[in-house]
């Protein structure tokens, strides 16, 4: 689709209830696409590799491949998870998108609530091969119960912990910590002579949503009550979010630079030994592209409350995480874009490009390739049936992961520059987020 590049633009409650009146590049209420652009295709990518270059590198020769089958020429931009859903909002409200994209499973329903991506009904789905095709968790992380998906499953993910098996031989640490009490004394045997024991994002606002949800499940709270209405500040949230930001502020297991951590730089400095573990989704592919080797990582569950094991309720240990494929409704190439999902959802694809990211085919023909019974994705797929949890689908969830994630980087800059975070000063970074999201 050529389509004028939306700016990017603060993700707020205003900018949210402008895009379910402006759906998509076209009129407003054109209320469907067309097949007037019939040869070309724009498709926004998320950065699943180490780096924007490397995601070029996987994705372009598949492009070439659907060109070279259907005639149809897909100009790719790869989004950093930084700026892709600002871009998505901004898109849908100025009317100024591409016409396939990526989102991450967490931002179905909201984005569903804007109107302006395309409802996978059973039409739709027959399009592509059937809804049946998918894993039911994944469809069910596609949208709000009780209605058309907003999007198909294109890679399944769950967090685990990774962790560097020299740096903890040299550190005579023979297992990866199973609980916060153990990760911290290991932390404290593996954070000295500049190195340190556990790497963070604390300047992506996603994955420190990702990282509080999951503490916040192990005190037993939501940020979301019954009503679906916030409750950003409870008590254990506050406790959850103290916990996850005092590994930095008062157990100084990682590094206070990772506060403004926002491009996988985590990822790097595990590589090449900076740190020695990381919580993350599907890492095994980024280690590779830095000179890491097969057997050099361990991966274990992430930790869980002292005296547990991974499970449901307050021994949850990972949010479902997924990446969705989207179509934008008034797409002017309608039939090229079901005929693109058809093609990235398809056995084949599933395959190579799950292979290739470490995650998951959330098509289940797929997942028997001998490639996903390996020791890590075996980790993620335990993870994902038995002790993983849905972040919240509510219409609010993009305006939440923006206030509450603004709120934690906050509290990791605190934490970089010496300044103290009490429970005082985290209820008020949350009270704070909350106002935001009832204004």
């Amino acid at each position: 689709m050529r389509r004028t590049r939306a700016a990017a633009a603060a993700v707020t409650a205003s900018l949210l209830a402008a895009a379910a009146t402006a759906c998509g590049g076209g009129t407003a209420d054109s209320g469907g696409g067309s097949n007037t652009a019939p040869k070309e295709l724009t498709y926004w990518a998320s950065n699943q590799g180490p780096d924007l270059a490397a995601d070029q590198a996987v994705l372009t020769p598949e492009l070439k491949k659907f060109e070279e089958r259907t005639g149809i020429k897909v100009k790719l931009e790869v989004v950093p998870w930084s700026d892709l859903l600002n871009r998505i909002l901004a898109a849908t409200a100025s009317g100024q998108g591409p016409d396939v994209l990526n989102i991450g499973n967490t931002w179905s329903s909201s984005l569903q609530a804007t109107g302006a991506l395309l409802p996978w009904n059973a039409e739709n789905f027959a399009a592509i091969g059937g809804r049946d095709r998918f894993v039911d968790s994944a469809i069910g992380s596609a949208g709000a119960a009780g209605q058309d998906p907003a999007a198909v499953p294109l890679y399944s993910m769950a967090y685990a912990l990774y962790y560097n098996k020299k740096m903890f031989q040299e550190a005579g640490i023979a297992k990866p910590p199973a609980t916060w009490d153990e990760m911290v004394a290991t932390g404290r045997l593996l954070s000295k002579d500049g190195k340190w024991a556990l790497g963070a994002e604390g300047g992506n606002l996603s994955e420190n949503i990702h990282q509080a949800f999951v503490f916040a499940k192990q005190h037993g709270a939501d940020f979301f009550d019954a009503a679906g209405k916030p409750a950003f500040d409870s008590p254990g949230a506050v406790d959850a979010v103290k916990q996850y930001v005092d590994l930095m502020a008062k157990d100084k297991i990682i590094a206070p630079g990772n506060a403004e951590y926002a491009q996988n730089q985590s990822l790097q400095d595990f590589a090449t030994g900076k740190t020695a573990m990381v919580l993350w989704q599907s890492a095994a592919s980024s280690f590779k592209s830095h000179g890491m080797k097969e057997g050099d990582w361990g991966v274990a569950p992430v930790p869980v409350p002292a005296g547990g094991t991974p499970g449901t309720g307050t021994h949850t240990n990972s949010m479902v995480a997924g990446i969705n494929l989207a179509v934008f409704k008034n797409t002017d190439n309608m039939d090229g874009s079901l005929t693109f999902v058809k093609f990235m959802t398809s056995d084949e694809e599933q395959k190579i490009l799950n292979k290739t990211y470490g995650s998951i085919p959330p098509v289940k023909a797929a997942q028997s390739d001998p490639a996903f019974a390996t020791d890590d994705l075996t980790v993620l797929r335990t993870t994902l049936g038995t002790s993983a949890a849905p972040l919240p689908q509510v219409p609010q969830e993009s305006q939440f992961e923006t206030a509450v994630g603004t709120a934690v980087k906050e509290l990791f800059a605190d934490a970089a520059a010496g300044r103290p975070v009490t429970a005082e000063s985290v209820k008020a970074k949350l009270g704070k987020a909350q106002q935001q999201m009832a204004s």
